[in-house]
């Protein structure tokens, strides 16, 4: 069988603004999700599994792996993109930052990572492992933004949040050989 990608953004999160953003924790709704997702059939010939250096991303990969007997390994390429600028921001707010983080990706919105920068880094994040890869299926964990525009990427899509995922914790999948998307973002269950 030919090796296949998936690509997971994290489920729901505990927010609390007195804590950085990429040092959040998986809600236990998001855990709940993970463990569900790690008993896909369709995963069950993965065979490495990668996550981001953020808090949330490195304990839903831990789960991934851990069904599997695998370890996490850790590119923090795959990071979502860096707004540590605003910090957290209430729900409404980060939305309209993130439409116009989307919206002008060659501009930095509020200090924000720019998009086509964001893009850069993952992209070659994802090029790097992928080309360090063996044989078996391989899961990519990381975050709704950064996911984005590597999928973006990969399926030769203009940056635009008309493609982001439809809600935290989602997935799509893609061919390693050449990296190309294969299905589009679809809700963990």
């Amino acid at each position: 069988m030919t090796p296949r990608g998936i690509f997971v953004s994290h489920p729901e999160v505990v927010i609390d603004p007195a804590v950085p953003v990429p040092r959040w924790h998986l809600a236990p709704e998001g855990i709940a999700r993970m463990r569900r997702l790690a008993g896909d059939p369709r995963i069950a010939s993965l065979s490495a599994v990668w996550a981001s250096d953020e808090t949330k991303a490195i304990e839903a990969a831990g789960i991934l792996a851990a069904a599997f007997g695998l370890p996490v390994q850790v590119h923090p390429g795959l990071a979502e993109m860096d707004r540590s600028s605003t910090g957290y921001r209430p729900r409404q707010e980060f939305e309209r930052l993130a439409d116009a983080f989307f919206a002008r990706p060659e501009d930095s919105v509020q200090g924000w990572e720019r998009a086509v920068d964001a893009q850069r880094r993952v992209v070659a994040a994802a090029t790097e492992i992928l080309a360090g890869h063996g044989e078996g299926d391989i899961a990519l964990v990381g975050h709704g933004g950064t996911g984005t525009l590597l999928m973006c990427a990969w399926a030769g899509l203009p940056i635009a949040r008309a493609h982001d995922q439809p809600a935290p914790g989602c997935t799509w999948r893609f061919t390693l050989r050449p990296p190309r998307v294969a299905e589009a973002w679809q809700p963990v269950p």
